[in-house]
């Protein structure tokens, strides 16, 4: 938000301005060039030296964000959603320095960076997005050695804190920790998450889970968890609209979903967490499309820590759990459909780990304008939550400039609100306006800020030369 401020976070005013005016421009000017979001040398080079500071460190960072997020919940249900993504610096291995900010990535071959796993805080009645609770980021080593091989045998034996898959439980105690105040949490994780130790030391009173199952149990009475699933009679239909991806050979279409719901007992097969209670009883909703005109049929089994016993929580449930669209969608606008930061021209992995996250924090603001443009437009948002008084002016100006002759082609929403400024934007974007048509998307947000940086740069150029 326009009023957020990394103010104390890395003790020194300097550099708490440095960071919100980083912020600010990443938002902007969606780009992850410094020369480019720079008005000048000199502030450039200031953003070098921001992210070469061994005061500005990646956990100051991720705390000045974790605390404006803590506050901005109190009293709220939310949901913390994470997910991992790798950043692939391959391409520039002859410029990036080889330290110990980098290594290798999952990618088969050719894979030379670090990964990143953040944890989106968003209303659970609303889904508007508050920030993050919880980033992290690391890197595994340069290389692979014969003892690492080894231990990678030996790889069933290790505890879940000796293994990377840790971060699950670590984001998880850290979203308890940062979200104190908020009425409730709720987890949401994909099938990584599916840790038997994480359902049995996470859920409390104020921290329930959602984690889609990753394997077919075996339950404690015998059998197995997807055949007791099968079992149950449907409760109910939910229905899910898909996107296309040319890629995949995907096309859109509407998936109509069976939904199952039963309450589980599931057992502590690990043998290094003897000291955890040996079983756990949670509720299990499946999501089954039927009717599907592919060979990939959505097939969701979810397990969660909250009372499952009608259909409308079920539903709830599985609502809740396709919001994951949202993380992806960040790593969509962090990577080649957005803020593209694998291009980055920075040479050290810890100042490309700093820029990552404060693009995550610009990311919020796009998120903020396209959830509400979803909300009524009698509890319209502000639009100072995204842009300066000198924005929202040349943001009216373009507005008439964009409206059609028709009623159908104004912008139908009052002035000031975050509404009306999303409306321009997405014009710029390549949206057309009508109310008939689908709501713009982020990557048409994305390129209509970036055409409104250059159109606003100009504007008030003008604006200065008709001042002298």
């Amino acid at each position: 938000m326009l009023g957020a401020s990394f103010k104390g976070s890395f003790g020194d005013e300097r550099l708490d301005n440095r960071g919100d005016k980083l912020v600010r421009s990443l938002f902007v000017k969606g780009s992850h060039s410094l020369r480019q979001i720079a008005h000048d040398y000199s502030e450039q080079k200031s953003s070098y030296r921001f992210l070469e500071n061994e005061r500005t460190t990646e956990s100051a960072i991720t705390a000045g964000i974790s605390k404006r997020c803590a506050a901005a919940v109190k009293g709220k249900v939310v949901l913390s959603i994470q997910d991992t993504s790798e950043i692939n610096l391959y391409n520039h291995k002859n410029r990036i320095k080889h330290d110990d900010s980098i290594g290798l990535t999952n990618a088969p071959k050719n894979g030379l960076g670090f990964f990143i796993h953040p944890s989106l805080v968003v209303d659970a009645m609303t889904c508007f997005p508050y920030g993050y609770c919880d980033i992290q980021i690391w890197n595994r080593a340069l290389e692979r050695d014969s003892k690492e091989i080894k231990d990678r045998q030996k790889y069933k034996s290790l505890t879940i804190e000796q293994k990377e898959s840790n971060k699950w439980l670590a984001a998880s105690k850290a979203a308890q920790e940062s979200l104190q105040e908020a009425e409730k949490v709720i987890i949401v994780q994909d099938r990584e998450g599916d840790i038997y130790e994480q359902f049995a030391t996470i859920p409390d009173e104020h921290t329930d889970l959602i984690i889609r199952a990753k394997s077919d149990r075996t339950l404690p009475e015998g059998g197995k968890l997807f055949r007791k699933l099968s079992l149950c009679d449907v409760a109910g239909m939910y229905s899910i609209k898909i996107d296309g991806d040319k890629r995949k050979g995907q096309q859109k279409r509407t998936a109509s979903l069976e939904v199952r719901f039963t309450e589980v007992e599931i057992k502590n097969s690990s043998r290094t967490a003897k000291e955890i209670k040996p079983t756990v009883k949670l509720y299990c909703v499946e999501a089954r499309e039927v009717n599907c005109p592919t060979n990939q049929p959505i097939c969701w089994r979810l397990f969660t820590t909250i009372p499952v016993e009608t259909i409308d929580y079920a539903l709830m449930i599985i609502e809740w759990y396709s919001w994951r669209w949202m993380i992806e969608e960040v790593f969509r606008l962090l990577k080649k459909e957005g803020f593209n930061i694998e291009a980055s021209e920075l040479g050290r992995g810890k100042s490309i780990k700093k820029l990552s996250i404060l693009i995550l924090d610009a990311i919020i603001k796009i998120f903020q304008m396209r959830i509400a443009y979803d909300e009524p437009e009698e509890e319209g948002l502000p639009a100072g939550i995204c842009f300066t008084e000198s924005e929202k002016e040349c943001l009216e100006v373009q507005s008439k400039k964009l409206e059609g002759k028709t009623e159908k082609l104004k912008n139908p929403h009052r002035k000031s609100t975050l509404r009306y400024a999303t409306w321009v934007i997405a014009r710029l974007g390549g949206w057309k306006g009508y109310a008939s048509e689908r709501k713009p998307g982020l990557t048409t947000l994305w390129i209509g800020l970036e055409k409104f940086h250059y159109i606003y740069l100009g504007w008030i150029s003008g604006k200065d030369v008709s001042t002298r």
